[in-house]
């Protein structure tokens, strides 16, 4: 059980942070230097909590269509958090009017954004020193009334 939501970086950080932490920095060893960037701010972020309120999963969709930040804590994974928080992310870059929605996706998890409709273009690509591939998904867009 857990629950789902948009969040913001100023009111939801330590939230945030916690999830961001545990799977980036201590996980998978990325250097808190470069985990920490000036998007979070101008980000909207999406946060999936326990059922206690406890901080498990989260994401991020930038200003400009990039997803990214996505996390789910260890003992988390496979029960659909993941999913949650990436349709959640693509609904609202479509919402916001971008024509498609982009990520850098770690290479393990290349096959968990294919299944969403990301396709992956251009070639590998070391980020924090782990391999990534940069993914697209083409997103419809619907005319807004004038």
């Amino acid at each position: 059980m857990f629950s789902l939501r948009l969040a913001d970086w100023t009111r939801d950080g330590d939230a945030l942070r916690s999830v961001r932490t545990r799977v980036f920095v201590v996980e998978q060893g990325v250097p808190e230097a470069l985990e920490w960037d000036d998007a979070d701010p101008l980000s909207v972020h999406a946060l999936a909590r326990d059922g206690d309120g406890n901080p498990i999963g989260c994401g991020r969709l930038l200003p400009d269509g990039h997803i990214g930040r996505m996390a789910v804590l260890a003992p988390w994974r496979g029960r659909g958090i993941g999913a949650a928080l990436l349709s959640l992310l693509v609904a609202l870059a479509h919402d916001k009017g971008h024509r498609r929605a982009i990520l850098n996706a770690h290479k393990d998890a290349v096959p968990f954004y294919a299944r969403y409709g990301f396709i992956v273009t251009g070639d590998e690509f070391e980020e924090a020193g782990i391999a990534h591939r940069i993914m697209v998904r083409t997103l419809g867009i619907t005319p807004r009334p004038t």
